[in-house]
């Protein structure tokens, strides 16, 4: 027996998943084939009139969901196995990343009213859902509510307005991810949001991110990326995806070492992705300069994406990011070799070539870059640090983060400019 939702893009029908004995279909509409301003759902997805297997379909529709013990939870809420991809997509594919929908066929695309349909939360109701969301992720099977996000830690979809925050219903976009502080991970707001506004300072252009407080309670919120606001003031989706399922890779297979994408596949995507693909590909040279220098060692192949716009393709804001490696019993592995290294601390100068060869990259250009940030980062790790506007002078997981900083880049500055028996 075949089940199916129909896949919609945008306001978009533009084709059909199935469940067909337990493996997931995918087929584009005929209509939407013919249309001059069709676009693929996926890279990995190209426009065809032929289905997609499951081996085919899966890295993309499985790739909207959580992962771990969240899904987990979410497929108990539901009472459907937690393999079952299709079924939870049905339950919780309303408001994904990028702008892709799962609506069941016969019924219409629920679209936001003109005064959009938002039920704003007093700062009580908003601990009383941090406190739930460890128990119902994504608050699945509430009322309304159809909201999905990858990834092994806690999230929800919410929308921001400066001042208020609610949640979104019947088809209204999210403006933001809120993020719970991560019950393993010591001080984890404070650590990302350091990070990532230490980025900023960096100019990588991330995801805006900033430590939101209601009643004592510190937590992450990050504007999406893939929510851009109309000229007539509408708040619209914007389709992406990361690059696991730009690539075809099954999120369980995220990192290297697990069969996963490694930086040069990263690269290559990139490169074929983008145009002009020359700022995208330096700017994922710094991103991954930066994660090596901040000890950010879970900076898998599903922390980048890809955002489609009108005019081009391009290579997402940084986002996901915090030093993982001021934490002992976290793994010193990082997610994708530096040349053939998985250790920071073994990588030399050669590793850097290595790894620029290995990325169509120069290699004098490579080592330049490197030694660029690592003379920057300290500076501005410290001036951040210390800046009044965050009070985090005395923090210690922010002490620690930039104490690892200081470390990592005078190894490096080292290690690229003291002439050795390779060179």
């Amino acid at each position: 027996m075949a089940y199916e939702l129909e896949v919609w893009l945008f306001a978009n029908r533009v084709g059909t998943l199935a469940l067909v004995d337990g493996r997931l279909n995918y087929i584009y509409s005929p209509d939407w084939l013919s249309r001059k301003d069709a676009i693929a759902l996926s890279n990995s997805l190209p426009l065809q009139e032929e289905p997609f297997d499951d081996r085919k379909s899966r890295p993309f529709f499985a790739g909207l969901l959580p992962e771990g013990q969240m899904r987990r939870l979410i497929a108990k809420q539901f009472h459907v196995s937690g393999q079952n991809d299709f079924a939870l997509l049905d339950h919780i594919g309303g408001e994904c990343a990028g702008a892709v929908t799962f609506v069941e066929p016969g019924k219409t695309l629920l679209t936001p009213s003109l005064s959009d349909d938002v039920q704003w939360l007093s700062d009580e109701e908003v601990i009383l859902i941090l406190d739930e969301l460890p128990h119902r992720p994504m608050l699945a099977g509430k009322d309304g509510l159809r909201l999905s996000l990858a990834g092994a830690q806690d999230k929800l979809p919410v929308v921001f307005d400066g001042t208020r925050i609610g949640l979104p219903f019947n088809g209204t976009p999210s403006t933001h991810i809120l993020k719970p502080a991560i019950q393993a991970i010591e001080e984890s707001v404070t650590n990302e949001g350091f990070c990532m506004a230490l980025a900023e300072a960096m100019q990588l252009k991330p995801a805006r991110t900033k430590i939101h407080v209601v009643l004592n309670r510190s937590f992450l919120l990050v504007e999406r990326y893939d929510r851009i606001v109309d000229a007539q003031g509408r708040l619209q989706r914007l389709h992406q995806e990361d690059f696991c399922q730009a690539l075809g890779v099954v999120p369980e297979m995220k990192y290297q070492n697990e069969g996963g994408p490694d930086l040069a596949q990263c690269f290559d995507l990139v490169r074929s992705a983008t145009r002009p693909n020359a700022p995208h590909i330096l700017r994922l040279l710094d991103y991954v300069i930066f994660n090596a220098l901040i000890g950010n060692h879970d900076a898998h192949a599903k922390n980048f994406s890809l955002l489609y716009s009108d005019k081009a393709t391009v290579l997402a804001p940084f986002y996901d990011v915090l030093s993982t490696a001021v934490y002992p019993k976290l793994t010193e592995k990082m997610a994708m070799k530096i040349g053939s290294k998985y250790k920071f601390s073994e990588v030399q100068a050669r590793h850097w070539d290595q790894f620029a060869d290995s990325v169509g990259l120069a290699k004098a250009q490579t080592r330049r870059r490197v030694l660029e940030l690592a003379r920057f980062l300290p500076t501005a790790a410290r001036n951040l640090q210390t800046n009044p506007g965050h009070n985090l002078a005395s923090n210690m997981i922010v002490k620690r983060i930039t104490d690892l900083i200081d470390q990592r880049c005078a190894l490096t500055i080292k290690r690229l400019t003291e002439p050795t028996d390779e060179d």
